[in-house]
This record gives structure tokens, C-alpha cells and sequence, in this order.
């Protein structure tokens, strides 16, 4: 085994070494050396990740050469029963290589921006010991050698996300900002973790005796050919992925559980970026590409999750063309994304693996130009101090550079080619089109020209026309230390697409090989966004809102609903406190105060009034004493002379 590949469990550590040190005593000594010495460990880590990707990768010359490498914390370990040990460690293999490479290298420019975008404010240390602590978390699941580890560090993640959604705790829309998030994505939860307790009631006695080597819940027991064969004959598999998949629905806010993504946008915007951008909202991806062998085995439920993330893409995208807070627009554009990947997922399977490798890719490149959508969203906020595109304007000649890497972006995510995005989005449609799932390719198509109409809102209402507020009449570019993120991503969002993502991503899965349509799609994907941004260019082009206001008024009602995201939140709210609160917690609240409290009160009340007879004779008196002295001396012996008769 290679020595980096060996000390991989350096990648996680250098993080929670960070929060450790500036959790519990940096922080309160030098707020400015905290955010250096969180960026540094996040550097540590990148360089870590980035010389054990080339150093895997160059272990063969394609991915049938690459077999997953448990690197064990042999020294932490829980040990049940035979079968049952869960070991932490990292898991070496193809999808965690790459998210390790994507985690650090997003995680570092959003610290190096951070250092910037959050200087002077109050709890910048705190700030740093938070996102050192969420990257720990995100590297921690992703390196994960079983579901166990998946599950504690999937936890942890949501309760750092919790932290820096929350991070403004004086203002009252954080706050719940942050307990919506958390609370949500903890329901989903329960049903990964019922997921979970099934997957292992029904696993385990095929496990013993069986002499397979690994653990139960390690995933290379759980996607073993021979293992898979055993679980699919229990008829269960089927209810615990999908229980799993529950859990993934909300941690990537797949409809209906996606209402808590929107407003997580409340935290600092770097924040958002780490959790758009790295693992966070790409876990439940990750999750079921991670258990793609045992979903291959139940059609039924891929086939729910590919409509599942087909609907949110379109439901997401359509939302996003009517926002106005340019975080919301992101954030909806982030959901739509995601149901891309998760569709993708749903159409692959072990013999037709496109959908697998595109999801992935997806997820790659998507990193790459959505963080630095949300940095360059957050130099323009930073510059004209607002979040409303309505009160932007002009900033083309102000913000030059904010400029050209929020165009690349723009470009990326549209699908223009040669920007990453082209590559990636045309790899899913061509898999829905491969796998003769037409209404998947349609809606991918419409939803990639819904995508290039509502960045170039941003886009046209942000940089072109003339300044619309006095915030963007004196905005400035962004200070250096900003920029260098922003130039960097840039880049990426660039040149992402050209990496030869299927050679290595295909492990355990038949390869990839072109087929009918592969002509076809990437004109048509281009047609599409291009129609996309020249219809936005229509509407908004001249930075006036007069086209706009006459689009919305024709559409009325319509319009309408779509400006209040078809009122989830509304119909939420309806259910949990007109339906929920009034007619199940009011009566066990009922049940609780009057008969469980009432029980309880009852045996204090009976005591006390037990114990008040008992103060007639405990007066502290020494009279009383003398009397009751006499009367029970009296009282003993008429009762042994009686005894005695």
C-alpha cells in the first residue's frame, strides 16, 4: 500500500485538530489567527487530498484497476456481537477520492474568501471553529467504510449546518432559519435510521456462519455480488432503501422536504456556498450512488427516486425564475440541480451505468461554478449591501472581475459549451435518452432552459443596464483575498467538464460506451440554453423591470403562486399547527398535563397532607414532647397489661 494512501485518515484530521485548537483556546486569544489557522488545516487537507487522488488514480491505467482500500482507526472501535463491529476509518475507492478532492479544495476558497467577506465581524473566531467543524463533518461521511460512520457523520454535518445557518443568532429569521433545517432534515433522518435497524434485523442472520469477510454494515459486504443475492431473497431490501432514501431525500431537500434549503440562505453567504457547493446537499446523492448495487436490485424504488428528483428539478427551477433575493434564486437553483443528479441516478443500473457516471460527474462540476455563483453573489452583496437583484444594476464597469467569473458561472451552469456544465448536463440527458425514458429527457431539456433564463436574470439585473439603488451606484470590487477564490473557480468552471470523469468513476460498473443520441443531445442541450439566456436577455437585458411587470401581470393568478413557491410553507404551516398541534399534540399535551402531571400531582398531594398530621406531633416543643413522652408510655403499658390478662 502507498504511504499517502496509508495516512489518508490525515485528510479528515487536520480540520478537527483546527477546531479543536481554536474552539478551545485560539479564538479567544486572536480572532485573526483563527481564520489562519482554520485556512491552513483546510490547505493541509487539500494538499493531502489532492497527492492521494493522483496517487490513486495513478495506480492504474483506468478504473478496473482500482479497488476500494479500507485504511482502519483500528483504535476506535464498537464491538456488538460476531458481525457487528463497526470499525471508523476511511474507505479509498473512486467516489471518495473525488469527493475528498471536491470537499477540500471547495471548503479551502470558501475559508480563503471567508477571511475577507467576514472580517470585522462579531464572532469571526467563532465563525472559523464552525466551518473547520463542518468540514470535519462532510470529510467524515464521505470517507465513511460503512453506514454506521455514514450515519454519525451525517448527523454532525446536520448539526454544523445547524451552527452556521444560525450564526447570526440576534436575528430572529436565522434563528428559525436554523431550527427549520435542523428539524426537517432530522425527520428524514428517523427514516434513515429505521432504514438502517431493517437493513440490519434482516441482514445479519444471513450473515452468520456465512464466512464472508467484513462486517455487516461495511459497504463492501453490503454491495458483494453474493450479499446482495441473500438481502434481495429477504423481501425487505426493497422497504429499507427506500426508508434510506428518505433520509437522502432530505439532506439533498428533494420535494416535499425541501423547504428548509431556501431559507437556510439566512447564514453568511461563504456558508452557503460550503453547503450548496461541497457535501451537505450532495450527500443523498452520494448516499445512493454509494448503495447503487443494492438499489440496481429494486427497480421500483430507483425508478421513485428518478421521478422523485425529476419533479423537483422542474418544481425548483420553475420557482427560481421569480425570486428575487439572488441567494433564494441560487438556493432554488441548487434544489433543481440536485433532482438532476438524483434523476440521473434512478435511470442508471449495473448494465447501463450512463446515469451513474453522469450523476457523479454532475455532482463534480456542479460544485465548482454553484460556489462560485454564491461567492460572486456574495462580493456583489458584500459591495452594494443588499440581497434584492432589484436594487443592482450597472455593476459591469464597477466590479470587473466579480463581472467575468460570475459570467463564466452563468455560462457554466447553462450548459454553454466549453464551460463544465455542458458536459455533465449532457451526459444525463443522453442517459435519459439512452434508456428510453422520454419524459426524462424532455424535462431535463425544458429544465436546462429554464436554468440559462433565470441565471441571466441575475446575471442582466446585476451587471448591465444602470445602478438602481445607491448601494450599487457606489459599489467596489471585492478585496483581494476574495477574488483569488472567485479567479480560481473560475477556472474550474471551465475546464472541469474536460476531465476524463468515466475513466475512474465506473468501478464495479459495465463501461460506458457512446450509443444512439450521442449527436443529438448536445445540440439540442445547447439550443435550449441559448433560447434561455436570449429570452432572459429580452425581458431583462436593459435592467428595466417594465417587460417583466407585464409578463407577470398576464399571468396573473399563475404568477402568482410561483412568487410564493406554490405556498409550501403556507400549507406546512396549516399542517402542523391547524392539524397536527390542534388535534393530536393539543390532546396528548391534554393527556400529559392532566393525567400523567395529574398522577403525579395527586401522590405529592397525598404526602403533604400525610405529612401535615405528622407537624401536630413534631412542634419542636419540649412540653409537647413530655406529653406524648407520658400519654405512649401509658398507652404501652395498658396495652401490655392487656396483652399480659
Amino acid at each position: 500500500m502507498h504511504d499517502m494512501i496509508a495516512y489518508a485518515w490525515l485528510i479528515p484530521a487536520f480540520p478537527f485538530i483546527s477546531f479543536l485548537l481554536i474552539g478551545l483556546g485560539v479564538r479567544l486569544y486572536s480572532q485573526k489567527l483563527a481564520g489562519i489557522i482554520a485556512t491552513l488545516s483546510i490547505g493541509a487537507s487539500f494538499a493531502c487530498a489532492l497527492t492521494l487522488a493522483i496517487t490513486y488514480f495513478g495506480l492504474a491505467p483506468d478504473a478496473e484497476g482500482l479497488r476500494p482500500t479500507l485504511v482502519p482507526w483500528s483504535f476506535i472501535w464498537v464491538d456488538y456481537m460476531e458481525g457487528l463491529r463497526v470499525n471508523l476509518g476511511i474507505l479509498v475507492d473512486p467516489i471518495s477520492v473525488l469527493l475528498m478532492v471536491v470537499v477540500t479544495t471547495v471548503s479551502l476558497l470558501v475559508h480563503l474568501y471567508s477571511m475577507g467577506y467576514m472580517k470585522g465581524e462579531t464572532g469571526y473566531g467563532r465563525y472559523f471553529t464552525w466551518l473547520n467543524l463542518f468540514t470535519f463533518s462532510m470529510l467524515g461521511l464521505v470517507v465513511a467504510p460503512n453506514i454506521i460512520q455514514t450515519y454519525v457523520f451525517w448527523e454532525l454535518v446536520g448539526a454544523s449546518s445547524f451552527l452556521l445557518i444560525g450564526y447570526y443568532y440576534e436575528r430572529g429569521a436565522a434563528v428559525a432559519a436554523s431550527k427549520k433545517a435542523f428539524i426537517v432534515t432530522r425527520f428524514a433522518d428517523l427514516g434513515f435510521l429505521l432504514g438502517i435497524i431493517l437493513l440490519g434485523y434482516v441482514g445479519y442472520p444471513l450473515y452468520q456462519g456465512s464466512g464472508v469477510e467484513g462486517q455487516l454494515f461495511d459497504y463492501t459486504y453490503l454491495t458483494n455480488p453474493q450479499n446482495i443475492t441473500a438481502l434481495v431473497g429477504t423481501g425487505f431490501l426493497g422497504i429499507s432503501l427506500l426508508l434510506i432514501y428518505m433520509g437522502a431525500a432530505g439532506k439533498s431537500a428533494m420535494f416535499p422536504l425541501h423547504i428548509w434549503l431556501p431559507d437556510a440562505m439566512e447564514g453568511p453567504t461563504p456558508v452557503s456556498a460550503l453547503i450548496h457547493a461541497a457535501t451537505m446537499v450532495v450527500a443523498g446523492v452520494y448516499l445512493v450512488a454509494r448503495l447503487f448495487p443494492l438499489f440496481s436490485t429494486t427497480p421500483d424504488v430507483l425508478e421513485f427516486v428518478s421521478y422523485v428528483g425529476l419533479f423537483t428539478c422542474a418544481f425548483a427551477a420553475i420557482i427560481a425564475c421569480t425570486q428575487d433575493d439572488i441567494k433564494r434564486v441560487l438556493a432554488f437553483s441548487t434544489l433543481s440541480q440536485l433532482g438532476y443528479m438524483m434523476f440521473a441516478l434512478g435511470l442508471a443500473s449495473m448494465d447501463q451505468p450512463l446515469g451513474y457516471v453522469a450523476s457523479m460527474f454532475h455532482l463534480f462540476t456542479h460544485a465548482f461554478f454553484k460556489a462560485l455563483l454564491f461567492l460572486g453573489a456574495g462580493a456583489i452583496i458584500h459591495a452594494v449591501h443588499s440581497n434584492d437583484i432589484w436594487h443592482m444594476g450597472g455593476l459591469k464597469k464597477l466590479m470587473p472581475v466579480t463581472h467575468l467569473t460570475f459570467l463564466i458561472a452563468v455560462l457554466a451552469i447553462s450548459g454553454i459549451w466549453p464551460f463544465a456544465g455542458f458536459f455533465s448536463k449532457d451526459e444525463i440527458l443522453l442517459a435519459a435518452l439512452q434508456g428510453g425514458k422520454n419524459i426524462h429527457f424532455i424535462g431535463g431539456l425544458l429544465v436546462a432552459g429554464l436554468t440559462a433564463f433565470y441565471m441571466a436574470r441575475i446575471y442582466f439585473l446585476s451587471f448591465w443596464g444602470s445602478p438602481r439603488s445607491k448601494g450599487s451606484s457606489h459599489a467596489h470590487e471585492a478585496p483581494l483575498i476574495m477574488l483569488i477564490p472567485l479567479c480560481v473557480l473560475a477556472v474550474l468552471s471551465l475546464v472541469g467538464g474536460w476531465v476524463p470523469f468515466s475513466d475512474y468513476v465506473t468501478i464495479g460498473l459495465t463501461e460506458h460506451q457512446g450509443g444512439h443520441g450521442s449527436s443529438i443531445v448536445p445540440i439540442l442541450g445547447s439550443l435550449v440554453a441559448i433560447l434561455g439566456l436570449g429570452f432572459s436577455w429580452f425581458v431583462y437585458g436593459r435592467g428595466e423591470s417594465a417587460r417583466s411587470d407585464a409578463i407577470a401581470a398576464k399571468w396573473g393568478m399563475v404568477f402568482g403562486w410561483i412568487k410564493n413557491k406554490f405556498y409550501m410553507d403556507e400549507v406546512y404551516q396549516f399542517i402542523t399547527h391547524q392539524m397536527i398541534f390542534r388535534f393530536v399534540a393539543t390532546p396528548i399535551a391534554w393527556f400529559d398535563r392532566n393525567v400523567v402531571d395529574g398522577a403525579v400531582n395527586l401522590t405529592g398531594w397525598l404526602t403533604r397532607r400525610a405529612s401535615s398530621i405528622f407537624t401536630l406531633i413534631q412542634t419542636g416543643q419540649a412540653q409537647t414532647y413530655g406529653v406524648w413522652f407520658v400519654v405512649g408510655t401509658g398507652v404501652t403499658l395498658i396495652m401490655l397489661w392487656f396483652t399480659k390478662g
